[in-house]
This record gives structure tokens, C-alpha cells and sequence, in this order.
């Protein structure tokens, strides 16, 4: 995903961001928001801080969402059940990471081989998305509205290299959602752990590999000091959106100002964020390289076994869960008919760009 390709899809977001603005501060309203990331990721955590600052900016104070980073008020992986029982009002958390409950909740963050983020965000809000993923959350009484997004992400870093199916056999990976089902099926052993304890289970080798976002993250964690070789194109995630995950009932309960102010902090953090990452990532690969790390590529027989895998775990999944069909068949609708049309135009443009 190119910035520059997303910015233009959102070059009208200012004119909708102003009218929020107006909203009085006679009524004060006050959420928490857990989160499933540390502190220290200044780049998705930081999307957390910075979408409540936009609501207050928004709403000139009177509606105050105080984050909170992982385990500080709920566990990492506990964002959704604190929400859906009105033990916080919201929380900011990937949808995949929760497919153990519902595994239709991956196309709410995304899944293998699927959207980029400039096309997940076309297809929430104007190819039928958001009513599909409105009637998965309404089970959990909740409704999420996409907040961020990291972009295309790298294939994670490893111990030692991958150049066959068989390396893959019982590695120890850190992996979520459909991405650690994809490993699984190709013979390794996907964990799941809290991001805070990736470094010491990779230092302790009680990890063989880690798959988490993209360089600058990756940096800040410190997993190049105890991994050399970093795996791409990141195939398996073209672009995780993160949830703004809203219990029902407050978002009921919110002055439709303050509601029509949520939603626009919302669409501008989406766009925030993925900006960062496309700016940030540059500078921490090059320093990433120059520290050591050694960039390496799938090769295209590993690439092809992801791609098999990916499509019969999604049928399988399909078969015997309607509404994982349901979406399935609607997301894969719209996916192919954006690759078909950024074929002819978009990707066929970078090309001859990159190509020089």
C-alpha cells in the first residue's frame, strides 16, 4: 500500500471531520478504552492517544476517552469481553485477534492474501462491510468502527532461515488470527502471545520466530537483537485495520454530536496512522539492515503453499460456518474486482515507477 494511492481515496475526510466540530461542551461524557498493545509502540498505541485527543478536540473536551495500554486496566487479548459487558465503554483492538470466538471477525482486521488498507476501508464504508460486520458484533453487543491500520506488513522475523517447507516444520511462531492458521497448516506451531513478551520468549528460544507488524514496531521491540533473518513480501498481512470497538448501549447513549464526532476521529486515525507507518518504516528498515538484520524474500515455493492454504482454510471455514460464508463470499466479491481494476491502473502505474 502506497500513501499516496490512500490519500486520494480520502481527500474529501477534512470536509466530514469539520462538522463535528460544533458539537458543545454542556455535556461531559467520560469512556475508557483498554487496549491490546504496550505503551511502548508509540505507532499503534499511540493511534489510541491520539484518536481520543481527536475526540475531545472534536467535542471542545466535553467527551473524554482515557486509553489504557495492555494489562494496564483488561489483559491484551481481553478488549472484546470488556466491551461486550460494559466493563469499558470502548476498546481499540485488531477483530482477529478475537476468531476464536467468532472466527468471522478476521475480515473486521483482515486475513491472508486479502485487502490492502485503502481497499478494507472502501469496503467497510461503501461496499457493504460495515452492515455485514454491524450484524457479526451485534452478537458481542458491540459495534467497531475501523480506527487504524498498519499497512502491509512484513512476513516476521526468524531464528534461522526458511528456505523450505521442511524449516517450517514445528517452528514456534507468534502468529494471530488467520495468519497463525496458515503456519498451522504448513506444519508450524503458532503461539499466542502478549506483544510485551515477544523479546524475552524469542531471547528465552522458547519462540523460533515472530510475526507482528512492520519495521518500525518491530525496531522498537528490539526483535532484530534476537533474530537476523526479517521475511517478506508480508503476503499474509496486506493490511491490518485495528477496531475502535464501541459497547451498544453507550454508543446509544452518546448526543448525536458526540456520536457524529466518534466516527469522524475514527476515519481520521485510520488515515493517521497508516501515514506514520508508511513514513516510519523506511528509516527503521535502513537502520534495521544496517544493524545486521538480513532481508530476505519467500522463496516462490513457500509463497505458493501460503496461497494453498489460505484458500482451503477460508472454504473450509465457509462450509461449516454460514456466516463466515456469508462475508466471505461478499469480501472476495469486492477484493476481486479492486485487484482487477488497480491491475489496469494503480499497481500498473507503481510498476513503471519502481521499474524507473
Amino acid at each position: 500500500m502506497k500513501r499516496r494511492t490512500f490519500l486520494g481515496a480520502a481527500a474529501t475526510m477534512p470536509a466530514a471531520l469539520a462538522a463535528p466540530a460544533v458539537a458543545t461542551a454542556q455535556t461531559t461524557v467520560r469512556w475508557r478504552m483498554p487496549t491490546s498493545f504496550p505503551s511502548s509502540l508509540a505507532t499503534i498505541q499511540g493511534g489510541a492517544v491520539r484518536l481520543a485527543e481527536k475526540v475531545a478536540e472534536l467535542t471542545d473536551g466535553g467527551f473524554e476517552i482515557r486509553p489504557y495500554a495492555a494489562g494496564e486496566l483488561v489483559p491484551p487479548l481481553g478488549v472484546l469481553e470488556a466491551v461486550q459487558t460494559g466493563t469499558t465503554e470502548a476498546g481499540f483492538s485488531p477483530g482477529f485477534f478475537y476468531v476464536g470466538k467468532k472466527p468471522a471477525l478476521a475480515f473486521d482486521a483482515g486475513v491472508p492474501f486479502g485487502m490492502t488498507a485503502r481497499q478494507h476501508y472502501s469496503w467497510f464504508y461503501h461496499g457493504g462491510g460495515q452492515e455485514l460486520l454491524d450484524g457479526v458484533y451485534g452478537a458481542f453487543n458491540v459495534v467497531s468502527f475501523p480506527a487504524g491500520n498498519t499497512g502491509a506488513q512484513m512476513g516476521g522475523w526468524f531464528r534461522k532461515p526458511i528456505d523450505s517447507m521442511a524449516d517450517l516444520k514445528g517452528l514456534r511462531i507468534r502468529a494471530a488470527g488467520y495468519v497463525g492458521y496458515v503456519f498451522a497448516d504448513m506444519g508450524a506451531v503458532p503461539q499466542q502471545i502478549a506483544i510485551g513478551d515477544l523479546y524475552p520468549a524469542m531471547e528465552r528460544g522458547t519462540l523460533d520466530a515472530v510475526e507482528f507488524t512492520s519495521p518500525v514496531d518491530d525496531e522498537t521491540l528490539g526483535l532484530n537483537k534476537v533474530a537476523k533473518y526479517y521475511y517478506a513480501p508480508g503476503v499474509l498481512e496486506l493490511g491490518a485495520s485495528l477496531g475502535m470497538m464501541v459497547n451498544r448501549d453507550a454508543l446509544s447513549a452518546l448526543p448525536p454530536a458526540y456520536a457524529a464526532a466518534l466516527k469522524a476521529a475514527c476515519s481520521w486515525s485510520y488515515l493517521d496512522m497508516l501515514a506514520r507507518y508508511d513514513s516510519q518504516n523506511v528509516a527503521a528498515l535502513r537502520r534495521l539492515i544496517a544493524s545486521g538484520t538480513e532481508l530476505r524474500a519467500w522463496s516462490p515455493d513457500i509463497l505458493a503453499a501460503m496461497r494453498v492454504s489460505t484458500d482451503k482454510l477460508l472454504a473450509e471455514q465457509s462450509a461449516a460456518d454460514p456466516d463466515f460464508k456469508t462475508i466471505y463470499a461478499h469480501w472476495k466479491a469486492y477484493l476481486d474486482d479492486q485487484l482487477r481494476w488497480m491491475s489496469v491502473n494503480d499497481v500498473a502505474a507503481e510498476n513503471v515507477l519502481i521499474r524507473g
